[in-house]
């Protein structure tokens, strides 16, 4: 709550969940909605204020209410194609699907994107994973054919 108080101070940005991830030295807030510019402000003067006081990189993600779109903002600014739902044991599982040459940045450097992702949709829409679509190999069934 402190956070979210002093991200709000330092930026005029409404927050509505902080989520402090150690392991990449970010901090990850989820802004309300239409309050990206303020959150990012001018030339990103006020994300790189927020950045320098709390001493960590600062990422933020649009609150949306509709979960899919939500997921599509937690994925910018990689366009995101489709995501779709399935329930398994452990819960909701959430498809994401993009563009092949997108899928390295879709993941991030050692997985930080598909993280910020999986964590930020838990904690908003209980969705218990997020994961990258495969596309279907195709390949070997040309190579069958040739035989």
């Amino acid at each position: 709550m402190r956070m979210i108080a002093q991200f709000e101070n330092l930026t005029g940005a409404g927050a509505r969940d902080c989520v402090v991830d150690d392991k990449f030295g970010r901090i990850l807030f989820v802004i309300n909605p239409g309050e990206m510019g303020l959150a990012i402000g001018k030339k990103g003067a006020s994300i790189k204020k927020a950045s320098d006081a709390f001493g960590k990189k600062v990422e933020v993600v649009e609150y949306n209410p509709d979960k899919v779109q939500f997921i599509r903002n937690c994925f910018l600014p990689v366009q995101v194609m489709t995501v779709t739902f399935e329930e398994d044991e452990d819960g909701e599982i959430a498809y994401v699907e993009v563009r092949d040459d997108d899928r390295g940045l879709a993941i991030g450097k050692e997985g930080r994107n598909i993280i910020k992702a999986k964590k930020l949709a838990f904690r908003q829409f209980d969705v218990s994973n997020v994961e990258l679509k495969q596309d279907e190999v195709e390949e070997e069934d040309e190579f069958d054919d040739e035989l």
